[in-house]
């Protein structure tokens, strides 16, 4: 099991000197082509291994519909992780692109909005950080419309909050839990 670093410490980097705070992440996580469990467990897997990043906390796995896919889209399995790190979002994010490709997940330009995926792995929160730019968009802007990323982070986090937006319960009030069922046959294993 991996252990959290102490969130009050700060890293220095010792080829800069730079100091790069500890920032609390949650990464939504979700497959629909493929073999689902596999992809998650593969990203799960990944995300740990990458330095600088100390997992937390993974979420059970929820069987979900589709949100804004094309019709006959199959149905999803998600989770969530949190976790602690010193990356930047930037390298968070070509991280999880990285992560994505390695399933065979195409993000070509043919490629139709919500289509079916082998995985998929969304920046939600990077600490505090807030960004507004075509590539990175933080707090995650769908996010707290979405039973499939709220249901399985109130799992792990039940007084998180969502900058800008509220609480995870409050928002999860909101949007209710229609379309997602908790599978507890299909753990996923933290590293």
């Amino acid at each position: 099991m991996t252990e959290s670093p102490n969130p009050a410490v700060i890293n220095t980097d010792t080829l800069t000197g730079d100091m790069h705070p500890i920032r609390r992440v949650v990464l939504s996580l979700g497959s629909n082509l493929g073999d689902r469990m596999f992809n998650l467990q593969g990203a799960v897997e990944a995300i740990a291994d990458t330095p600088e990043v100390w997992l937390t906390g993974v979420s059970p796995v929820y069987e979900t519909e589709p949100v804004d896919a094309p019709a006959g889209s199959e149905t999803f399995l998600n989770a969530v992780v949190t976790l602690d790190t010193t990356l930047s979002a930037r390298t968070l994010l070509e991280r999880a692109h990285a992560v994505e490709s390695a399933y065979g997940r195409d993000r070509g330009p043919d490629v139709v909005l919500n289509a079916p995926r082998t995985l998929d792995v969304d920046l939600i929160v990077v600490g505090d950080r807030h960004s507004d730019d075509e590539h990175l968009r933080l707090p995650h802007p769908r996010a707290a419309e979405r039973a499939f990323v709220l249901v399985p982070w109130f799992d792990l986090e039940p007084d998180a909050e969502l900058a800008g937006y509220g609480t995870v319960a409050e928002l999860l009030e909101k949007t209710g839990r229609d379309g997602v069922v908790r599978r507890d046959d299909l753990p996923l294993e933290m590293q």
